[in-house]
């Protein structure tokens, strides 16, 4: 229990920091009864004429002094961060329980007889105070020495003043059995405060340990808020300018981050490429590492080269970086300003869904590579050119829209998705999106979100006609549920 207290006093600054206060208090109250103490001998002495000797003022005023000593260096050790010696509390837990026994031995009215002495003295009371006071050093096995001092000290005195523990012939006196059964009372009050300091002080160490993991969890909650507006920061903030299409980003996560991004980046030639991908996982680790697919995706995409070969080196960079359960599917699509014509290039992401105006039918490609990461250098797959029509589009979307369940365990699903497009399929991207999600909020009946949601949506306009509101801020951005 000791040691428990020691490791816990060197470990934990609020628990040092609250003992020393409480060693405070303890002191401080220390001295306001003996100071009390000592009014009411001044009174007894010089009011009623005690024979209590006047030694004992003396005596009285030279313990509040030593306190005050005590108190001051408490307070310079809880300023400096640097703590009392462990025999600094022994030492004055035992002196502390002399005082009362020097009192009965030396200070006690000489009017008692003295093996009445010990027992009708007020010093004998003084004991107990004392006694009660060491709980406040949180600490059981000092409250346990106070007592046994104390019963010691009281023994020892009543020993000075003439008792005797052998009976006298006649048999055991008053005076013989009282003084033990009053050192059997110090001895029991020491464990009953050694049991009492013992329960304070789990109390104590529970509510510490509360409040710092509170401030554990808040530190986390805000490193988390940090987090999750850098992830924020690294979404696109505006609609790209591309004649010819309409192109709107969206994410929301589960936790306060995710392994969901989007972005888009025009190329050194002119062209277009819009990219999604999906880290296995959600929370800060997964973020991390789609902040680094983002980067490998951004660096690559700096060079001339095919979808292919593209995807090919951001998959060995990125493979480098994760441990074998990890994963990411990704897909990234192609276009020309004026062009008709999308290239579309997925790494285990699907299904993508292709809406058609014309019939207003929705269809659905599967993935044409292996998802990144799991081989470093597997990787065969050709891209796919999809032909745009006026208000064609191109769906990009994580699984965690169609596969969020209500409460009954249903999924929302691909046909209700395939729904919502088909019925607001003319609307801006934005509202497409947005109609998207408040669909499955509506199905899911407030069941809570397991997974990220992510999409992007690229709709074919009229030939030529850049997309309205090109400069409009995104409407959507990174969300933690």
């Amino acid at each position: 229990m000791a040691s428990s207290l020691e490791q816990m006093r060197n470990t934990s600054p609020a628990f040092r920091s609250a003992l020393l206060s409480s060693e405070q208090k303890r002191i401080a109250g220390v001295i306001a009864f003996i100071s009390f103490f000592t009014v009411l001998n001044i009174v007894r002495i010089f009011l009623f004429g005690s024979a209590m000797s006047r030694w004992g003022i003396l005596a009285a005023t030279l313990m509040i002094f030593f306190e005050l000593g005590l108190l001051r260096a408490v307070k310079q050790v809880l300023q400096s961060g640097e703590d009392l010696a462990e025999s600094v509390w022994y030492l004055s837990t035992v002196l502390e329980s002399f005082f009362p026994a020097l009192g009965v031995t030396f200070w006690a009215s000489t009017r008692l007889a003295p093996d009445y002495r010990p027992l009708a003295t007020p010093w004998m009371l003084a004991f107990f105070p004392l006694i009660l006071l060491s709980v406040l050093r949180l600490n059981p096995r000092i409250s346990l020495v106070s007592g046994i001092a104390s019963a010691t000290a009281y023994l020892v005195a009543a020993y000075t003043t003439g008792w005797r523990p052998v009976p006298d012939p006649s048999g055991f006196s008053v005076t013989q059995t009282a003084v033990v059964y009053f050192s059997l009372v110090l001895l029991i009050t020491g464990a009953l405060a050694s049991r009492v300091a013992a329960e304070i002080r789990t109390h104590v160490e529970s509510a510490l340990n509360e409040a710092e993991s509170k401030h554990q969890l808040e530190q986390i909650e805000h490193e988390l808020q940090i987090a999750r507006s850098i992830q924020q920061s690294l979404l696109p903030k505006v609609r790209p300018q591309i004649a010819g299409f309409e192109v709107a980003g969206w994410s929301r996560t589960a936790t306060d981050t995710g392994g969901d991004f989007y972005d888009w980046k025009k190329l050194p030639d002119g062209s277009w490429v819009m990219v999604l991908a999906d880290v296995t996982g959600h929370g800060i680790g997964p973020a991390i590492l789609a902040s680094v697919c983002r980067a490998y995706s951004r660096a690559n995409f700096n060079v001339r080269a095919s979808l292919e070969t593209i995807l090919k080196s951001i998959n060995q960079s990125f493979a480098e970086d994760l441990t074998p359960e990890r994963f990411a599917t990704f897909v990234a699509v192609l276009c020309q300003e004026g062009s008709d014509e999308l290239e579309l290039l997925s790494a285990g992401h699907g299904p993508i869904f292709v809406y058609s105006a014309s019939n207003r039918s929705l269809n659905s490609l599967e993935a044409q590579a292996l998802p990144l990461g799991l081989f470093p250098d597997l990787w065969a797959a050709s891209p796919v050119k999809l032909r745009m029509n006026p208000g064609d589009i191109v769906l990009l979307i994580t699984d965690g829209f169609f596969e969020w369940e209500n409460e009954k365990g249903e999924q929302f699903g691909t046909d209700r998705l395939a729904a919502v497009v088909q019925r607001f399929g003319d609307r801006e991207p934005e509202e497409i999106i947005a109609e998207l999600y408040e669909s499955v909020l509506k199905f899911v009946d407030g069941a809570p979100q397991q997974d990220d949601l992510t999409a992007v949506l690229i709709k074919r306009s009229a030939l030529g006609v850049i997309a309205p509101r090109p400069e409009v801020a995104l409407k959507a951005s990174t969300v933690a549920a």
